[in-house]
């Protein structure tokens, strides 16, 4: 018994230690919008969706510079050793006209290519298109991952206040336990308890200070997760607002949210720029059974000391080019980009029928946790009740403090359930709404 009672007393300083260094850190309280702009900000999946964005416009810049002119300036310096020449013109070796250069031992070299292209089997064209398609597929899955954001971070804030309230209703309760201990440790001194109900309110006290350790932990957990969504120093400590928790007045039907939805889905939206994009690339393959043709010019400059000075050599033309293995090489180039394109058509109506599913589970999650708080409200009032008729009854010894205490904890639970059936609710109709494309709205 004195082993029990000093392990008491120990775990109790445990708690006012853990309480004493809670209240010792600076509380912040954070309302959900504050929340969610702090995830916005400072979210690692949105700058990653950033950089992508910013890739995906680099690659429509690339696509586009395709059109500019070709330049290439090829500067060589040769070095050579003492070569025999023997030049022979058409008058024969004893005309006077013939050359005879001195030693020739280096050599300067200077070209110059410009080639600007004119039509390249509309590879140019479709490719500037495709890399468009792209760039606003991007933009849309940034737009998409900040709706994840914004729900993940109204997940976390009701999983914050949850655990919150769990650690309140809890200490509130087992203040309420206490509290008994005392009187029926008094009544038992006095003789009018005995020992046996004294232990079993005693175990309860010790079940509700094990439970509070469990949602203290919880909360820690739950205030460490929510400051890395925010960006915030893992110890800070934060408190949530009720207030944030308003349920809406009005819902629309689920015919009119699967609407919405292929309105304002982006990931829907993007998956459709995708298949844009890949039929431009089925035309940018057919492309290769044409010929290419650009504008062509050049200079060229050379010196060889004591035998040769070119300079002014300009030129200027069109080039053609056409290969003939295209014929045949072409064809699988085509299915290949026709394939990926029939992909994106079987994912888009895949993601239809997902998003179809989702709302209409999401609806059913709403009316489901509408009707929840209903009941619980109902189950709280009965909860009271029975306590407060079990209390009486033990009071005038027609009920065994078993059934009082069962009674307490059924109070307890009731309570719980609606602190967490509203949170649920809130987070039901935000997820309904992200089903549907409406939540930054």
């Amino acid at each position: 018994m004195n082993r029990t009672y000093q392990s008491r007393v120990l775990l109790l300083f445990c708690l006012l230690g853990c309480c004493m260094f809670t209240n010792a850190q600076e509380s912040k309280r954070i309302t959900l919008q504050e929340a969610i702009d702090l995830s916005i900000k400072n979210s690692k999946q949105l700058k990653l969706s950033q950089a992508k964005i910013t890739e995906a416009v680099a690659a429509t810049k690339e696509a586009s510079e395709r059109r500019l002119p070709d330049v290439g300036v090829n500067g060589t310096y040769l070095r050579v050793n003492h070569p025999k020449l023997d030049i022979k013109t058409a008058a024969g070796p004893t005309d006077s006209n013939a050359i005879s250069p001195g030693n020739i031992n280096q050599a300067f070299l200077v070209m110059a290519n410009v080639s600007l292209p004119v039509f390249a089997g509309f590879k140019v064209k479709y490719g500037i298109e495709s890399a468009q398609f792209l760039e606003k597929a991007a933009q849309l899955d940034a737009d998409n991952d900040r709706q994840g954001v914004i729900l993940n971070t109204i997940a976390a804030y009701v999983n914050l206040y949850k655990a919150g309230a769990a650690v309140r209703l809890v200490d509130s309760n087992l203040a309420q336990s206490r509290a008994r201990d005392t009187d029926f440790s008094n009544l038992e001194q006095n003789g009018t308890l005995a020992r046996n109900d004294l232990l079993k309110a005693q175990q309860e006290t010790s079940n509700l200070e094990l439970s509070l350790l469990d949602a203290q932990n919880n909360l820690q957990l739950a205030i460490v997760n929510m400051n890395l969504m925010l960006g915030l120093p893992e110890k800070a400590q934060l408190l949530t607002d009720s207030s944030s928790f308003v349920p809406p007045t009005t819902v629309k039907t689920i015919e009119e949210y699967e609407q919405l939805a292929a309105e304002n889905r982006h990931d829907l939206k993007a998956l459709d720029y995708r298949q844009k994009a890949a039929r431009s690339a089925v035309k940018i393959a057919k492309g290769d059974y044409y010929p290419s043709l650009a504008l062509t010019g050049g200079y060229v400059a050379a010196d060889i000391p004591r035998f040769l000075v070119i300079t002014n050599a300009l030129n200027a033309g069109i080039g053609v080019k056409y290969s003939l293995s295209s014929i045949w090489k072409t064809n699988s180039k085509i299915a290949q980009a026709k394939a990926r394109e029939v992909q994106l058509q079987a994912n888009m109506a895949m993601l239809d029928d997902n998003i179809r599913l989702s709302i209409n589970q999401a609806y059913l999650n709403y009316l489901s946790g509408v009707k929840k708080i209903e009941v619980y409200h109902k189950a709280l009032d009965q909860a009271t009740e029975n306590y407060r008729i079990n209390k009486n009854k033990y009071a005038n010894n027609l009920l065994t403090l078993t059934d009082l205490l069962d009674a307490d904890v059924a109070q307890l639970q009731a309570r719980l359930n609606i602190a967490f059936a509203q949170a649920d609710l809130v987070l039901a109709y935000q997820t309904l709404l992200q089903k549907a494309g409406l939540l930054n709205q």
